[in-house]
């Protein structure tokens, strides 16, 4: 009586490879190990829906420091010749949040490939995920790495600390540009460039010897008010902007969990049927 070769059995006769089927525990294992992945990714989105909601509100109030001081450099009316660049980029130290953190990357990399003296740029980050990334590609110009964001919301405190060490780290610059996130909507998010002015630059600006009454006390002072309140306006719109970024991924995290969830389920009936 002739031998009956099962078809894997068959294959393997023939030298071909054989791709076994799941078994029923390993699919539910699979339907398990989902299932899990499904409720962290909701719940991760609850708690960033929470934390977005607190980050608008008190964006609103932070929006008022940024205008005032954004209105100061403006006004110096300030166009230096061949400036001494310093780039401050303001990120946090958290991920699952999407691309939001290597599109702020992509934009100084992109602005330091068009400046002619990129290799004199000195950079300041605000967050590891970025200091990661500029110390294996611009390691000689990185000047001051700022960790411990993301956690907590930001507070003045904290910007006013930023903008005290790179005070004191004494970073010779003329024009100095911020970049960072700037909230739109709950889907929508954008680079954002803010320029800032040294003080020396901004004491040998014409429009500043028009006023009679500042003297160069007040105007160093004020100087460095709106240097942390334009670092505080920046931490606002970034911590609000990498909220609705991560509330959005965790959501397309839940729905793609649950496309293999539910077939998954249907292939556990029909091996168990």
């Amino acid at each position: 009586m002739a031998a009956v070769l099962r078809p894997a059995a068959a294959f393997r006769s023939l030298g071909l490879p054989v791709r076994s089927m799941a078994t029923l525990k390993e699919i539910r294992t699979r339907i398990k190990s989902v299932s899990s992945i499904q409720k962290i990714t909701k719940s991760m989105k609850m708690v960033s829906a929470a934390k977005f909601a607190r980050s608008e509100r008190e964006l609103r109030s932070a929006r008022t420091y940024g205008n005032a001081a954004q209105a100061f450099h403006e006004s110096a009316a300030i166009e230096p010749t061949d400036p001494k660049h310093l780039i401050v980029a303001v990120t946090s130290d958290r991920g699952l949040c999407g691309g939001i953190h290597s599109n702020i990357g992509r934009h100084i990399r992109a602005v330091l490939s068009e400046l002619p003296n990129a290799e004199t740029v000195k950079l300041v980050t605000c967050g590891d995920k970025l200091r990661s990334l500029f110390q294996r590609t611009h390691a000689p110009q990185m000047a001051l790495a700022f960790s411990e964001l993301g956690k907590q919301p930001p507070k003045f405190s904290d910007a006013a600390f930023v903008a005290q060490k790179i005070l004191e780290k004494g970073i010779e610059y003329d024009k100095a540009t911020i970049v960072f996130n700037k909230f739109r909507s709950v889907i929508s998010y954008r680079v954002t460039e803010q320029p800032v002015f040294s003080l020396e630059t901004i004491s040998g600006s014409e429009t500043m010897t028009l006023f009679d009454d500042v003297d160069s006390d007040i105007l160093r002072n004020y100087h460095e008010f709106s240097l942390a309140s334009l670092v505080y306006w920046a931490m606002k719109e970034s911590a609000t902007s990498e909220q609705s970024a991560r509330m959005t991924a965790m959501d397309a995290a839940s729905k793609n969990a649950g496309m293999p969830l539910c077939c998954s389920s249907v292939i556990g009936l029909l091996v168990m049927s």
